[in-house]
């Protein structure tokens, strides 16, 4: 993009942005323009596009500018969003009866930007219900369900750094939107010439915004108690058992000691990690899938001999645990892993109960464990794949739910939903993952194995021992700024026109290119190889982070060398996967 376009699209910002902040960073940029190239590659950076919905909605580093997370920016998605909204309901919207639910996470100007979103909502004339303070995003997908909403918003950038924040705009059922819902959004949003908002007080005083607090916090955590198989072990076992939980200074922590607590489980929460707090100043990067997030829970966990330690990241989708091996120490369990252990226990707790479906299945990611297929089989029931990304795994629901109802031999009963980055779905009142009733479904889990006289990583042993050892890995690169979406692309475009033969020393048995769908999945800039021993690499760009994603899946047979000798098998393939991959993109 020319110097002159970038300086005209940042002339066009500061004369519609209303927030003095943004508005002033953005105009000492403009001043500075011409004295000195940082001013105007800083420019660029800003404006040389908009931020786009990705597996995760918008997503960007807070600051002046159309593509990074502001005020104006909110807005201009959710005028979007109602017009979209209104096309799409037409008769409701005739009515006057459109409504939408509203969220934020404690990140940096969360409350700010759901408020601008709500009164936005309100100056269309659509109702919206907004928390009066941060709340967890599987709450607000709840909501959307529970109030009957036509849409929601949650204003969170997950587990990304805290210069960052983000958008995620969901469907009336609950879940993220996917196309052509998004494309339509996006089309709507490029269209926007006049953001209609009032202010909080007519919209309150006119009934169309509504603080909302326990008409769905009580409701909410009933139904992630009213999801655990065995209230009775955990009245009587409970009690002796200890958890350490942090949410990382996001939404966790009120429900996760609450549930917990009713439960009749003693929760001890990281003190340092309890309060929302946007600035995360204990850690790095808030998120349960870094070893080092979980460092102070851990130290507590040893202080406190926890049986299991816990995570959720800022707006408490994922999660994560760590449990003591047989010297004490913590282990840290991968998403993969504690996917492969709540599909068994979910699977064999409806089996002793007498209540699994004939038809049952789990639905998992294309770049999540193969193990997880395995464990579905030993227990009568299926795994079937999605693309990445929850809303998938949420738009797969709705489609079996619609097909049991017409008869559709294809559908199946749906009874959990994983993906690799420790995400979980347990309950069909929640159309996302949710870590407030992983967490629940992981302390029962834990004191039935512990009652059985067994810990979660003896059962994942045992698991191992039926299935296969499997062991993953994910090599990701960061590509920056403008030029960063060039570099991954040419990545992914060198792989396709020239298809690795071998990776790792292993030769490549047949390729999937997800760029026009593939096996009945939609398109999605995907690649998977598979090697001739079962291995799968996966390569794809994310859909949240200015980064390139790669995953390798390898399984190991448990045979007379044990164990150990699978897993050492395992590491000497995904070692050699792996240099070969970093040689590829410049690791």
């Amino acid at each position: 993009m020319e110097k002159s376009e970038i300086i005209k699209r940042a002339q066009e910002y500061v004369a519609r942005e209303r927030d003095p902040d943004f508005r002033a960073e953005v105009g000492e940029l403009l001043a500075r323009a011409d004295s000195g190239p940082e001013a105007m590659a800083e420019l660029k950076e800003r404006f040389y596009r908009d931020l786009e919905f990705g597996t995760g909605g918008l997503r960007g580093v807070i600051g002046g500018g159309f593509n990074r997370m502001n005020t104006l920016v909110v807005k201009n998605a959710t005028q979007g969003l109602a017009t979209y909204i209104a096309k799409a309901f037409p008769e409701k919207a005739a009515r006057g009866q459109l409504s939408a639910a509203i969220a934020f996470d404690s990140r940096r100007r969360s409350a700010e930007f759901a408020e601008a979103a709500a009164l936005v909502f309100a100056g269309n004339g659509i109702k919206t219900w907004l928390f009066s303070q941060m709340r967890p995003t599987p709450e607000l997908s709840f909501a959307v369900r529970q109030l009957g909403c036509d849409t929601g918003i949650v204003v969170t950038a997950s587990h990304n750094p805290p210069n960052y924040n983000g958008y995620k705009a969901y469907w009336n059922d609950g879940s993220q939107v996917i196309p052509p819902h998004d494309e339509g959004i996006i089309a709507e949003v490029g269209r926007v010439r006049e953001i209609k908002e009032i202010s909080r007080r007519e919209a309150l005083d006119r009934g169309l915004l509504e603080i909302i607090d326990r008409e769905v916090d009580e409701p909410y955590r009933e139904m992630v108690k009213s999801r655990m198989f065995r209230p009775g072990l955990l009245r009587e076992k409970g009690g002796g058992a200890k958890i350490v939980f942090t949410p990382l200074h996001g939404t966790g922590a009120m429900h996760v000691e609450k549930i917990l607590g009713d439960l009749g489980l003693e929760v001890v929460t990281v003190p340092e990690q309890r309060e929302g707090d946007g600035g995360f100043p204990t850690v790095a990067f808030p998120n349960p899938e870094e070893a080092a997030a979980l460092e102070m829970a851990i130290k507590l966990g040893k202080r406190e001999k926890a049986d299991v330690v816990m995570a959720t990241d800022p707006d408490a989708d994922r999660f994560g645990i760590a449990v003591p091996d047989k010297s004490g120490e913590y282990v840290l369990v991968t998403g993969n892993q504690m996917g492969s252990l709540m599909a068994d226990y979910i699977f064999l707790s409806l089996k002793e109960l007498g209540k699994l479906p004939a038809n049952a299945a789990m639905i998992n990611s294309i770049v999540t464990t193969g193990m997880q297929r395995r464990v579905a089989q030993l227990h009568g029931a299926e795994c079937r794949e999605c693309l990445t990304g929850f809303k998938w795994i949420a738009d797969v629901m709705r489609r079996w739910e619609t097909g049991l109802a017409e008869g559709d031999p294809d559908a199946r009963a749906f009874v959990f939903g994983t993906e690799e980055s420790y995400g979980y779905n347990i309950a069909a009142e929640v159309r996302d993952k949710d870590g407030i009733s992983a967490a629940a479904l992981t302390a029962e889990m834990a004191i039935y194995w512990r009652s059985k006289g067994k810990s979660l990583l003896d059962r994942l042993d045992e698991l191992y021992a039926q299935c296969g050892f499997w062991q993953e890995i994910g090599i990701s690169k960061y590509f920056e700024g403008s030029e960063g979406s060039a570099v991954m692309k040419g990545i992914m475009d060198g792989y396709r026109s020239v298809p690795p033969a071998a990776l790792g020393g292993i030769a490549v048995s047949k390729t999937r290119d997800f760029a026009k769908g593939a096996d009945g999945l939609p398109p999605s800039d995907v690649l998977q190889f598979f090697l001739e021993d079962g291995t799968v690499v996966s390569a794809r760009p994310s859909g949240t982070e200015p980064k390139i994603k790669f995953y390798a899946s390898c399984c190991a047979e448990v045979g007379a060398g044990g164990l150990g000798a699978a897993k050492a098998e395992a590491a000497r393939k995904l070692d050699a996967i792996r240099a070969d991959i970093l040689k590829a993109i410049g690791g």
